[in-house]
Formats: C-alpha cells, sequence, structure tokens
C-alpha cells in the first residue's frame, strides 16, 4: 500500500513552487498549520528533509527535494492525463552541471559535449563558479553535480576523484627561477608571488607555505588565471595556480614560462562531486557515470 496521496505530493510540490508555507496553504486553500504538519509527516515518513527552514526566510528546498518535488510533478501529471488524455506532458528532464572556473576553460565544453551525445533526453545547463559559489549551488539544489577541487567540502558530499593535479609556477622568460632545477616552495618565497583572488583558492595555496613554516611576499591577487599569467609575464611577480594551460604566452601576447613546482607532495584531487550521501537520482546517476568515465585517469 502507498503511504503518501497525490494530496500530498501537492503539498510538497506547492510549497516548492512558492517557496513558503502561508503562500502554499493560501494556493491549496488549507490552513497553514496542517500543511506544516502535513509536511512534517511527509519528510517523517521519508526519512530526510525537503526543505530547509530559515526564520525570516524563504523555504530553501534540498537536492532531496528537489529530486522529490521533480518526480512528484511528473507523478502529478500522468495522474492528470489518466483522467485527461489531452493533459499537456511533463517538462523534458534537465542536468545543472557545476565547474570550478580555472577548470572549466579545460573540462566543462568536453563535459557538454560528452552528456549532449550520452543523454539527448536531458536538457544541461550549466554553471562556471567559484568554489563558494559552487558550494552555495550544490547545497541549495541548484548544481545537481559539479567538477572542482576538492576544497571546502565536508561529509555530506558525495564525491570521486577523477585525476591528479600539480601547482605550477608561471614567470617571464628572463625570470632567475626558469633557470636550474624546478624551483620549490621555499626557493619561491625568495619573489613576490600573485595568487588567484578566489578565497579558497588563495586559503589553500597559502596554507601550504604556511605549513612548511614559510611566508611567501604575496604582490598581487587575480581574479582571473588568465590576468595571474599576465601580470607573471610582464615581471610583475611569479603566478601560482593549479590550472597550466598549455600555450606558452599571456592574453597580450608575452611569453611565459611555466615550471610544475618540485614539492612532491602538492597533488589535489580533481573531483566529480553532488550535495547528499544517498543514491543519486537517474539523471544525476547517469551523468555522473558519463563524467567518470570522460575525465577518469585524465
Amino acid at each position: 500500500m502507498l503511504y503518501l496521496t497525490l494530496r500530498q505530493y501537492e503539498y510538497v510540490c506547492a510549497v516548492g513552487r512558492h517557496g513558503s508555507l502561508s503562500a502554499a496553504a493560501a494556493a491549496l486553500h488549507v490552513s497553514q498549520p496542517a500543511l506544516s504538519a502535513a509536511l512534517a509527516r511527509i519528510e517523517e515518513h521519508l526519512g530526510h528533509p525537503l526543505f530547509i527552514r530559515r526564520r525570516g526566510s524563504a523555504m530553501a528546498v534540498t537536492p532531496e527535494g528537489r529530486r522529490f518535488i521533480a518526480s512528484a510533478e511528473a507523478l502529478l501529471a500522468d495522474a492528470a492525463r489518466i483522467e485527461d488524455p489531452a493533459h499537456p506532458r511533463p517538462a523534458q528532464q534537465r542536468l545543472h552541471l557545476g565547474c570550478f572556473a580555472d577548470l572549466a576553460p579545460f573540462l566543462l565544453a568536453p563535459a557538454l559535449r560528452a552528456l549532449r551525445q550520452a543523454m539527448p533526453d536531458v536538457t544541461v545547463s550549466y554553471h562556471a563558479e567559484g568554489f563558494e559559489a559552487l558550494i552555495s549551488g550544490l547545497l541549495k539544489g541548484q548544481v545537481d553535480l559539479a567538477l572542482t577541487y576538492d576544497l571546502g567540502l565536508d561529509a555530506g558530499f558525495h564525491r570521486e576523484a577523477l585525476f591528479d593535479s600539480h601547482p605550477h609556477a608561471v614567470m617571464a622568460p628572463d625570470h632567475p627561477l626558469c633557470q636550474g632545477t624546478a624551483p620549490d616552495l621555499a626557493a619561491l618565497t625568495g619573489f613576490p608571488l600573485i595568487l588567484s583572488d578566489e578565497g579558497l583558492s588563495a586559503q589553500h595555496m597559502l596554507g601550504l607555505f604556511r605549513v612548511r613554516g614559510l611566508n611567501p611576499t604575496i604582490a598581487h591577487r587575480a581574479p582571473t588565471l588568465e590576468l595571474l599569467r599576465s601580470l607573471a609575464a610582464h615581471g610583475e611577480g611569479v603566478g601560482i595556480s593549479y590550472a597550466n594551460p598549455p600555450h606558452a604566452f599571456s592574453y597580450d601576447g608575452m611569453p611565459l614560462i611555466s615550471r610544475r613546482v618540485a614539492n612532491p607532495d602538492l597533488g589535489e584531487d580533481v573531483i566529480l562531486v553532488r550535495h547528499g550521501t544517498g543514491p543519486a537520482d537517474t539523471t544525476t546517476g547517469r551523468a555522473w557515470r558519463v563524467l567518470a568515465e570522460l575525465f577518469r585517469g585524465r
């Protein structure tokens, strides 16, 4: 016997659509306490919350809630079509892919192509963001899965390591560090450095120095990878980044030298991640397998 009724599915969809209990209750012509009690019983039966309740702000849909609402809306559309065969069919499935901004020029286009070839029945959209925005999107259910570095993520995320990335130092061809053996972090502290302005990225990079008792001098914090490379090419310092474009010139045509930082223990995993540790919905699970096969061991 099914526990949830179609009316209860309507309750959840209405709360997701209107963003608050009061607005959903008004649309459904039920009292707010009755709707709140029904929603609590539904979440208790399912074993996980569908919404995040914040005093004074709209109710945010959890990733599990967004998947539940998508399935519930399809179920309600099917039920309506049984009663009225002329009822319109549910919308096409959608997938929202996130990618860390510095990785996007390398990974996003191949990912979109692979997904659209393997899943022609799914509409794929994407967000290229910084770490904080990606994490927020995953938590709010605005991003289904993301390609990023394994930074700033807690145990509430399911992840898979795809390949290892190592930091490189970029500099003008006449820089002293272009000669001799590859520079390590200690050698880099003797020169002004250029880091990403992205919060978690900068914190992580500085942490690599500080854990070794090193105190680098930061000359610039660049908001984009190409600005970091341009500043380095013009002699403003040594840029350090995990992203390492294969071309040896900055956007403005200045030559660059890229050298792998010599410390062997600086590797960071590029990962595929989604919020939640339970089973993924069908669409997200299919996309996960496509991207894991595409990038694993790259």
